[in-house]
């Protein structure tokens, strides 16, 4: 077991304020630690200050005025100190709850007023640790190779697969045989659980290994197992079957391992390049980012900072000494990656974190496959939580057992988030007040809280997450997860393994009314708080109870906002791509029979076809064959197809026709294997603002309810319809 090194035990401090280099002599590390020690007095003197509500909305209108301020200044000290001002309001407010708004005499308000704290407390925490683990992300780059080719080692790469079609794995094969790295050090192996003889004989045909097992135990994690003990390269480079690599996947990534010789891990991002279930329904593909891109995009990178950046399962490359040493890929529960990391860490091994998307795959197609997909990761994390917590136990810094528990805890948010949904119905029905404060005192201690932390996030995540889309995303898993999660806490061993569906189509629009159920149970009931809440202001509400009224109206219409772009989720978007286009611009050359060659520039492609930019228009009909010039390595390849449509004289779209297996590698080398592709692609969202963050949930919402209409009214039309007379 390798001992933890001097770099690890660096303070908070040191570790952000400056990295390497000589930061580990005692005077620096007592500076930091001193301007910790500052920070933190000045914190708690700003929070203790005890001030009326005037006082109290003059502190926050200032100190968000100055907010305001910093947030046009760029660099990472803005990020900082917007932070610092987060914390200052919002554990001014935390305090405020817990010691002065906890009703005692009515046991209704208590037992609602106590649930609703927990919820804000985990709130509270979740913010506290994100700010953590946003703090300073690392911004890892790639480290050169030696130039010496023999002293690159030798990597194994896995696919492993199980019930997924041929179709849809046959890519990720091609691209792994063109990975830039010497043949001799480079062995590729399908992993098929499946046993399905048609795969066999594709990777004969490609001249890849083939793997099978006289067992399934343990799913994917005993899959890669079973494949480690009959082979034998010095790295494991992982790929979901989906999971399309680039050529420059290994070069890009293997450098740090060799700089570092305590280093166990490198992960990349996980890049999607079809619309998951939220963007398709949503029609926010390109515009918003989706739900992964927070992860991969900062979270990661913010681990890396503190050496707690884990294994996600694919897109990956473990070295086998370690990996061996902590006994493989980990069994004991559903999310193998997290854990795998987590032991390597225990055991003294490091591990880096590369923001650049080197391989994509196929997001799911349905939100009820997504469901299922959350629900796996969450039962997971709730495993490990309960049978190897990272705030016990040997091996951890302070910062990685923060940054485990984070991303174990983040999963619990089921319940946080029901409660948010539900509970300005307890004084709308019941008159229950589950903060005993005055409406003007709320507004004056929570606003503040929640403005400032919305801010701090709008400037810190902005190319990777838009405001309010995390509350959409919670809302849309949030009664999916509570139970799994809490039997995983009760009985880790609860629970199975379920493969996510890759590259189905969804034939026709439907909505998914059993997915949606809990939302338009919640929907009803917050509409019902409503009809209760104008009840009660019609009927003569006291001066004082109006203000309470209203403010817990304007809870609850947010909770509808939030309702309606999670209802729209469900509704279901007619996709029949087998193929998804990718947007690409690379120089091509059209040939047609007869003509003299066209250059042109790509404007996407797909497995199947490609859309064309030419230089001059072509005199060619619909349905002609043509033949397409793709470039690799400065190497032209002619590929056969035939012109399907054509938009304008300037652009022609072709689909291909029967490709042999060299062609088709040499489409996959040209196209979803290029260093770029994914890169020029990744993290390029228009900047989000307050104003077009919440335009775009209310669009959403508002697509929501009309789905909602169109499905109510159809089930009145079938209920209503006449059935056909029986013939006599």
């Amino acid at each position: 077991m390798r001992s933890a090194d001097t770099g690890r035990r660096r303070s908070f401090g040191a570790r952000f304020l400056r990295r390497g280099g000589n930061d580990d002599r005692p005077a620096f590390r007592l500076a930091a630690a001193a301007l910790w020690v500052l920070a933190a007095m000045l914190l708690a003197f700003v929070v203790a200050v005890p001030m009326d509500v005037s006082q109290q909305i003059v502190f926050s209108l200032a100190l968000f005025g100055a907010a305001l301020l910093v947030k046009r200044q760029r660099g990472r000290l803005s990020g900082l100190v917007l932070m610092a001002m987060s914390l200052a309001v919002s554990c001014r407010y935390m305090g405020w709850r817990l010691t002065e708004t906890m009703a005692t005499g009515n046991l209704l308000d208590l037992l609602l007023g106590t649930g609703l704290l927990l919820a804000e407390l985990y709130a509270f925490l979740i913010l506290l640790l994100g700010y953590l683990q946003a703090l300073w992300p690392l911004r890892r780059q790639p480290v050169p190779l030696p130039d010496d080719v023999a002293q690159w080692p030798s990597v194994d790469v896995f696919i492993p697969t199980y019930n997924e079609p041929l179709a849809v794995v046959r890519t990720t094969i091609l691209a792994a045989t063109v990975m830039d790295w010497p043949r001799d050090r480079l062995n590729i192996y399908v992993l098929d659980d499946g046993k399905r003889p048609e795969f066999r004989a594709f990777c004969e045909e490609v001249g890849v290994h083939y793997l099978t097992r006289n067992n399934n135990r343990h799913a994917k994690a005993g899959n890669i197992n079973a494949a480690l003990a009959r082979t034998g390269g010095d790295y494991v480079a992982i790929f979901d079957c989906d999971h399309i690599p680039t050529r420059s996947f290994l070069q890009m990534s293997m450098g740090w391992f060799l700089r570092d010789p305590g280093l166990a891990i490198i992960q990349l991002p996980h890049y999607f390049f079809s619309p998951d279930p939220f963007e398709r329904n949503l029609g926010t593909y390109g515009r918003v980012p989706n739900e992964g891109e927070l992860f991969y995009g900062l979270l990661q990178d913010g681990n890396d900072q503190w050496n707690a950046a884990f294994f996600c399962g694919s897109c990956a490359v473990i070295k086998r000494t370690p990996l061996l040493e902590v006994g493989g890929v980990a069994t004991d529960t559903v999310t193998e990656d997290a854990h795998t990391a987590l032991r390597l860490h225990r055991a003294g091994y490091r591990s880096a974190y590369l923001a650049l998307p080197q391989a994509a795959g196929l997001a799911t197609e349905s939100l009820s496959a997504h469901v299922a997909q959350r629900v796996r990761w969450a039962r997971g994390m709730a495993q490990i939580f309960r049978t190897d917590n990272p705030l016990t136990g040997p091996g951890l810094t302070l910062a990685q057992r923060l940054c485990y528990f984070n991303a174990m805890l983040h999963f619990f948010y089921g319940f946080p988030r029901l409660v948010f949904l539900t509970a300005p119905l307890a004084f709308l029905f019941f008159g229950a007040h589950v903060i005993n404060a005055s409406a003007l005192m709320i507004v004056a201690f929570a606003i503040p809280h929640i403005l400032h932390a919305n801010l701090t996030n709008l400037h810190v995540q902005g190319r990777f997450r838009h405001l309010l889309w995390n509350e959409v995303y919670e809302t849309t898993l949030a009664w999916y997860i509570v139970r799994p999660t809490l039997l995983a806490l009760v009985n880790p061993g609860l629970g199975k393994f379920n493969v996510t569906p890759k590259g189905g189509l969804v034939e026709k629009s439907y909505f998914d009314a059993d997915i949606a159920r809990p939302y338009l149970f919640l929907l009803l009931l917050n509409v019902a708080g409503v009809a209760a809440g104008a009840w009660r202001l019609l009927s003569g509400a006291g001066a004082g109870e109006v203000h309470t009224i209203w403010l817990n109206l304007a809870w609850t219409g947010y909770n509808m906002l939030l309702l309606g772009a999670t209802i729209a989720t469900a509704g279901e978007v007619r996709q029949m791509r087998r193929a998804h286009r990718v947007p690409l611009d690379a120089p091509a050359r059209l040939y047609v029979a007869g003509m003299p060659a066209v250059d042109c520039h790509t404007l996407d492609f797909s497995i199947r076809g490609l859309s064309l930019k030419l230089e001059r228009p072509l005199d060619a009909a619909i349905g002609a064959r043509v033949e397409v010039g793709l470039f690799h390595r400065g190497d032209e390849r002619r590929l056969p197809g035939t012109l399907r449509r054509d938009t304008d004289a300037s652009i022609a779209s072709l689909e291909f026709g029967a490709l042999d297996l060299d062609q088709e590698r040499w489409l996959v080398a040209s196209t979803f294997a290029r260093a770029d592709v994914w890169m020029a692609r990744w993290g390029h969202h228009p900047p989000a603002t307050f104003r077009s963050s919440f335009w775009h949930v209310f669009k959403a919402s508002m697509r929501g309810f009309g789905r909602l209409n169109g499905y109510l009214a159809q089930s009145v039309r079938r209920v209503f319809r006449p059935r056909p007379e029986m013939p006599t």
